[in-house]
């Protein structure tokens, strides 16, 4: 066995034990779900996350205690560097697929009050958001308060989604807007960038 070879072996080990271990922390753990190190878990105890789920390095999964609520369908699978926030509620349905660094949050800073940081302003506009099954969320996306993500549907790389996307249809830009809608049947193209 070659050095590369013990070492993801190695870091497989220490991922499914880390799993393993923080599994009591959460709502609910699903069977064969993983989350790989380093990660950042706060609020844990409002956070579903179903079987067979992927959590890649650098992510961050919070909910803002006590209302913020975090659900992580089925088969999901995030790669990585990753920001799911939940003041109100975040519903990842099943077998969605983000590409690294998406940013999703359910709240914005407040930023009105002059002469005060805006870290230590209140957080607001606090609305949910739904990723609904079988989306796919590209590179750098960013989905904003309210927003609802359609069962199937593409949203290309570093969009920035404000409104919502129906179901099977392809979004892309800042702020995103829908280009076309996916035939029955039809695959989105790969890659998609924009």
């Amino acid at each position: 066995m070659n050095g590369a070879s013990a070492h993801s072996l190695f870091r497989k080990a220490r991922d499914r034990a880390f799993s393993l271990g923080v599994r009591s922390s959460f709502e609910s753990f699903g069977q064969r779900s993983h989350l790989s190190l380093p990660i950042q878990l706060e609020g844990m105890e409002r956070t579903t996350v179903g079987n067979d789920v992927y959590l890649g390095p650098g992510c961050w999964l919070l909910t803002h205690g006590p209302t913020g609520r975090l659900e992580i369908g089925d088969g999901t699978s995030i790669a990585g560097y990753s920001v799911l926030s939940a003041a109100v509620e975040i519903r990842i349905g099943r077998s969605v697929l983000f590409a690294r660094n998406v940013y999703v949050a359910d709240h914005r800073h407040g930023f009105e009050q002059v002469g005060v940081p805006v870290l230590d302003q209140p957080i607001e506009d606090l609305r949910p958001i739904v990723i609904d099954d079988g989306a796919w969320l590209g590179q750098n996306v960013v989905i904003l308060p309210g927003v609802t993500i359609g069962a199937g549907a593409v949203i290309g790389a570093n969009s920035v989604v404000r409104d919502d996307v129906p179901a099977r249809c392809i979004a892309v830009g800042s702020p995103a807007r829908v280009v076309r809608e996916l035939a029955p049947g039809e695959h989105a193209p790969t890659p998609l960038f924009r």
